[in-house]
């Protein structure tokens, strides 16, 4: 697990390759200016990185989700958000490769794969976040279709993709009401709020997917009814690896900046890169970012095996690793002194971008709700 062969390491230098390429020279200007680059995701998908862990007979790369947390960690040296967009991405074309039958993964899949079409994940509400089981919007079937109504919140991509998973309420209160869609973004009854304004993240626009009696086909169901809340949670759980993976690398990008930076800046007659004590706190980086890169992948490989401890390693892993990217790129804002509070150095920028991973994909509270529970259940 933790020596890659040649064929790791290829997949590992690609999407490094693209990073160093495509995300990095551009993230300063996208966060500034606001700018979802669709044109340079749509690149990804000709390497592949449209289905990571998908099907190979729709398109899709037909890797682990080991090889894709390697990939993301790559992706997100060069701008965290774009890759968190490609994550999601991948985690819809997943759900559909998954739970769609056969007609379903042959018509939405290769062009999700290929990221012609770019896809987006609706569960949270306003007001139902953590508790996503209490969702509110509704779908009443209508004879061949559904009619779904409500709103969802924090949508990474709306207004800008082509395909949502949609979660709705087919049944009674609780996680057993809740059903799967694939929504196209087209459809009449849908429309979109504002972008978001932010603090990070800003190269991916954020916004409400509004559903206004908007009708479905029941042939857009993802599986049966009422197996809606089980397919989102296993969703997640690969979706939590991926933004621990893009706090990894948005943590790693922090600390080679500030090497490089402390190689050059003098003090005191001396370089900064030569004192103990800053030695020491770039030792304890390092450390942290490789302790949680160990988990994660430990996690990713629980994962591909479907082992019974994947959901609480999957957890682990995310809270761990986005706890951990976040404090590097902290640290290392404060390593720059007053230069880092620059975004001309792009610390600034890594700091807020990786914040929000500890509060997607299940906030780091609620990660260790989920710890405990199988600590507690063992007892």
């Amino acid at each position: 697990m933790f020596i890659l062969d040649d064929h790791e390491r290829a997949i590992s230098d690609t999407a490094r390759s693209f990073a160093d390429e495509l995300l990095a020279p551009n993230a300063l200007e996208w966060d500034e200016q606001k700018h979802f680059p669709v044109d340079v995701v749509r690149k990804a998908g000709s390497l592949g990185m449209g289905g990571i862990y998908v099907g190979e007979d729709v398109g899709g790369s037909g890797l682990r989700r080991l090889d894709a947390v390697r990939i993301f960690e790559q992706l997100s040296t060069g701008c965290p958000a774009i890759a968190a967009y490609i994550s999601i991405h991948n985690m819809v074309a997943w759900m559909i490769d998954s739970y769609g039958n056969e007609e379903q993964r042959h018509h939405w899949l290769p062009r999700l794969t290929s990221m012609e079409w770019l896809g987006s994940y609706a569960l949270t509400e306003p007001g139902v976040g953590s508790d996503a089981a209490a969702l509110s919007t509704k779908a009443v079937r209508d004879g061949d279709d559904y009619l779904l109504t409500g709103v969802k919140q924090f949508i990474s991509g709306a207004g800008s993709t082509d395909v949502h998973v949609v979660m709705a309420r087919t049944g009674d209160a609780g996680a057993r009401g809740i059903s799967a869609f694939i929504v196209p973004a087209d459809t009449p009854g849908v429309s979109f709020g504002a972008n978001e304004k932010k603090m990070g993240w800003n190269a991916q626009p954020t916004r409400q997917v509004i559903l206004d009696n908007a009708r479905v086909p029941a042939a857009n169901r993802l599986g049966l009814e009422g197996n809606g809340f089980r397919i989102a949670m296993n969703g997640l759980n690969g979706g939590r690896l991926n933004i621990a993976a893009c706090s990894l690398g948005g943590g790693q990008a922090a600390l080679d900046k500030t090497v490089a930076y402390m190689g050059e800046r003098k003090a005191f007659g001396a370089r900064l890169l030569d004192n103990t004590a800053l030695q020491f706190e770039l030792a304890d980086m390092r450390t942290s970012l490789e302790a949680a890169r160990t988990l994660l992948w430990r996690a990713a490989a629980a994962l591909d095996a479907d082992a019974d401890d994947k959901v609480e390693l999957c957890a682990m892993a995310k809270r761990f690793a986005t706890d951990a990217g976040f404090d590097v790129a902290n640290k290392a804002l404060q390593l720059h002194g007053g230069y880092g509070y620059l975004a001309e150095y792009g610390v600034e920028k890594l700091v807020r971008d990786l914040r929000v991973h500890q509060i997607l994909e299940g906030t780091n509270e609620i990660m260790r709700v989920v710890v405990a529970r199988s600590v507690v259940g063992a007892a």
